[in-house]
């Protein structure tokens, strides 16, 4: 029960406490030179180690029917927006314990901006997530 409430904090945080974010500002040119770091579990299109990216904004979290999430993910009940992802991907262990995301986060918050906005451009591309 203690593990459950901490996760519901966990989402709390991250809905409400994300500050504010620079994906408007971010510069998805390199952001996509970001996202090869990301590219050894995740892909746009295909699910591997971690899921695939297409229709990732506006998506609740671990709601892809054919990805094998963590109990952590699950129950976080957050929706990934730019708020969420800046937290997230600033230190995935720290912002959801128990989480299957074992990388150590992108720490400069620039380059967050940046792989996010990399990351909703490329996300909603209709030739790329068909």
């Amino acid at each position: 029960m203690k593990h459950l409430a901490a996760l519901a904090a966990t989402a709390a945080t991250l809905t409400v406490g994300a500050g504010i974010c620079q994906a408007a500002n971010g510069d998805p040119v390199h952001g996509a030179q970001i996202y090869q770091r990301c590219l050894a579990c995740h892909s746009l299109e295909h699910n591997r180690s971690g899921p695939r990216h297409c229709g990732l904004f506006g998506r609740p979290a671990a709601s892809l029917p054919d990805f094998n999430y963590s109990r952590a993910m699950k129950a976080t009940g957050l929706t990934w927006d730019e708020a969420t992802l800046d937290q997230f991907l600033e230190n995935p262990l720290k912002a959801m314990p128990g989480t299957k995301m074992a990388y150590a986060g992108v720490k400069n918050p620039q380059e967050r901006a940046d792989l996010i906005a990399y990351l909703k451009k490329a996300t909603l591309d209709p030739e790329i997530c068909k």
